[in-house]
């Protein structure tokens, strides 16, 4: 099954790397740099799997998942961050992230959850 992903960190290195390693074949993945932005795309089309960066200028990526979460209740969320703080994961989940991955993230599990979300084995 092919799917749509979404991808919003501010470090366009990050978004490079992800955009490589998960769009090829099978999946599209689309990026943002910015909670805006991602909002601005989430307005013309919709993702089964989502990755956000907490921390990203202006909106940060608890609120861009507080602002979508009803709008997309099957829509796999997941946080993302590069310093893991233990107040955080409480954050995310009322929220209504689904998962929390630390950068560098292991690129098994990301695939792991986006076959998931996906219904592929």
């Amino acid at each position: 099954m092919r799917g749509n992903i979404l991808f919003v960190d501010d470090d366009e290195s990050i978004r490079i790397l992800f955009q490589q390693a998960y769009g090829r074949g099978r999946h599209t993945v689309v990026t943002a740099e910015t909670a805006e932005e991602a909002l601005s795309i989430l307005e013309k089309e919709t993702f089964p799997v989502m990755f956000f960066d907490l921390h990203l200028p202006g909106m940060t990526g608890v609120e861009l998942c507080k602002n979508i979460r009803k709008r997309f209740p099957n829509a796999l969320i997941v946080a993302v961050t590069g310093h893991p703080k233990v107040f955080e994961l409480a954050d995310c989940r009322k929220a209504g992230f689904d998962h929390y991955l630390t950068k560098p993230f292991d690129r098994d599990e990301v695939q792991s959850l986006i076959n998931r979300a996906l219904g592929e084995q």
